[in-house]
Order: structure tokens, then sequence, then C-alpha cells
């Protein structure tokens, strides 16, 4: 019996000590290996002849691995997949998700002008030419012709194939069309007249921004008209028939009395002095074209830095001459 029971103790010694020796082989040098070179160990680690291993593994341990890979980041590009999917359902490529008071934007336009300052200061709003050199002037000239170019050509790329009709006070766009842009209202601010920059009298073109939706509250009786709104704007818009009188007006002004003096007369271009009604709101139609109107300054001082505010009349529409809100600034230098 005491034999027994040291056979039995005998047995569990040795079981251990391999277990012991299995350990140390997996998880320590084995000695045959720290009489390897460097490079030998280098080598052995890119293909172990004895082991079948390459980078430290087997072809069942690397296919192990790699299908789990496989599978792991299948799954993971799928979960994104569906996830994208699921969320362009809700977009519409023409009808943005937020609008009007729920956007970004909010429901109060701003102004643009054209030609912009090719300056290496993307901030400047300085317009500065010489009216005497052609090939200054023509900078400008050209500027305008590339905004202007696809109002000038219906067949551009910028149209597609929209269906754009001749639109008027009496006669507003069906669903499915868009307005055009009748260039012959600019007059004497047309490209074959070079915008009158060589005659000291530019034309700058102005723009409202977009806004999906947004609809004006137009000043149809002369008796609501702001104060702040300058008295040549206030006749102009009492002598014109109530149903023109739904347009989004424009005015421009020198921002200081001596910017006022210096500017001198100011003619618009169309007549109307505004962006009429029938453009508005603004539906992201395919061929849509921003209503413009041509500010000419018929006799500008010349050599004097002259500072020009324009703003956008309506009654929805707020001006804050810090914040842009309603209204543009720009400069205007003739040399």
């Amino acid at each position: 019996m005491p034999i027994a029971n040291s056979t039995r103790k005998f047995s569990v010694a040795i079981h251990k000590q391999d277990e012991l020796l299995s350990t140390q082989n997996t998880y320590f040098v084995k000695p045959e290996d720290m009489k390897l070179t460097s490079k030998e160990k280098i080598k052995r680690f890119f293909w172990d002849p004895k082991e079948k291993s390459f980078f430290g593994r087997n072809a069942t341990s690397w296919s192990k691995i790699i299908i789990f890979y496989l599978v792991f980041y299948g799954m993971l590009a799928a979960l994104v997949a569906i996830c994208m999917w699921v969320f362009y359902q809700t977009l519409d490529p023409r009808i943005p998700k937020w609008q009007l008071d729920r956007s970004i934007i909010g429901t109060n336009p701003g102004l643009g002008f054209r030609p912009m300052p090719t300056q290496d200061n993307i901030e400047s709003t300085l317009i500065w030419f010489q009216a005497s050199n052609k090939t200054n002037y023509l900078k400008w000239v050209k500027n305008l012709n590339e905004f202007l170019d696809k109002y000038y050509t219906p067949g551009k790329l910028e149209k597609g194939t929209a269906s754009t009709t001749g639109c008027s006070y009496e006669q507003f766009p069906k669903p499915g069309e868009v307005c055009d842009v009748d260039v012959k209202v600019w007059s004497k601010c047309g490209r074959e007249k070079f915008f009158d920059y060589h005659r000291n009298s530019p034309c700058i073109f102005l723009k409202l921004n977009k806004i999906y939706g947004w609809l004006p509250d137009y000043y149809k009786d002369v008796r609501e008209l702001p104060n702040d709104m300058p008295l040549q704007l206030k006749l102009h818009i009492g002598n014109t028939s109530q149903i023109m009188r739904n347009t989004v007006w424009i005015s421009c002004e020198g921002e200081n009395p001596a910017d006022v003096e210096y500017l001198g007369p100011i003619a618009y271009h169309p007549e109307i002095q505004g962006f009429p009604g029938y453009y508005f709101p603004y539906k992201n139609g395919e061929g849509y074209l921003s209503p413009l109107v041509a500010v000419q300054f018929l006799r500008p001082t010349s050599g004097i830095v002259i500072n020009i505010e324009c703003k956008a009349w309506a009654k929805n529409i707020k001006h804050n001459r810090q914040d842009r809100l309603g209204s543009v600034h720009f400069e205007l230098l003739i040399d």
C-alpha cells in the first residue's frame, strides 16, 4: 500500500514537471534558441521549418485569424452601409431637411455683389480700377463675364434640362418651371458695352442670397414704408402700380454724408429697382438662376475711396450693418 502511494505521488510530480517544461517552452526562450545568432533568429521568425510557421504563426493559426477579421470587418462594413442607406432615405437631394427658422441660414437673407475683388486678401471688398487703362478694367469685365455667362447662354450645363419660362407679375411659374432672367433689362450694363467700366460709370450686380421656401412680405402700402428707407426709393414705390409692388426693393447709398456726395447719381437696371416677386419662393428647381439687379454709378468722384451700402427691402428683411443682415458693403475707387 505504501508503495502504491509513492508511485502515485511520483507520477503526479512527473506530470507537474511536464507542465512546467511545456509552459517554459511556450513563454520563455528555449535552450536551443539561445545558441542562435541574431540573423538566424530573424530568419527563423520569417520561416520556422521545424514548426512550419510564418511570422510566428502556422497555416492553421493564420487561416483562423484571417477568417475572423474578414467576418468582423465584413459585418462592420455591412452595418455602416445599412445605416447610411437608412439615413439617405430621409434626405432629398433638392429639399433641405431643415428649413427657414429651423435651418442654420435662418429667414433673413443677405445680399451679394459682383464683381468680387480678386486680390490675395479674400476679405477685401474694394473695387479698384483705372478706366483709362484697358488692361486694368478688363480684369473686372472678365470677372463679370464669367459670373454672367450662364445668364447669357441658356444652353449651358448650369441650366441642364430645366423647363424655363418667361414670367411676369401676372404670370407666375407653374410647378416644375423656373423663371428665366431677361438679360435685356440690364440695358447699359450689358457685356457688349463692357458694363460701362471704360466710361467711369461702373455697373455692380446685386443678388439676394437663396433661402429655400422663403417668401418676402412685400411693402404694398406706402404708409407702411419704414422711416429709414431712402426718400428716392419711397417716391419710386409710390409711383409703382399695386401689382408691381410685389417686389423686394433695392437701394444703394454712400455710408457716410461724404460718401453720398462723392457717389453721385445712381441708375438701376431693371428700372423696377428690385427683385420681382415671381422669382420667389426659391425651391431649388433645376436651372433656377437668381434674379439680378445691376446698379450703375453714373458719375462717382475719382481718386477717392467711396464706401457704399446696398440694402434689400421687405417687411421680413431686417437690417444690421455689423452682421450684414439684409445688406452688403463694398468700396469703390476709380483712378
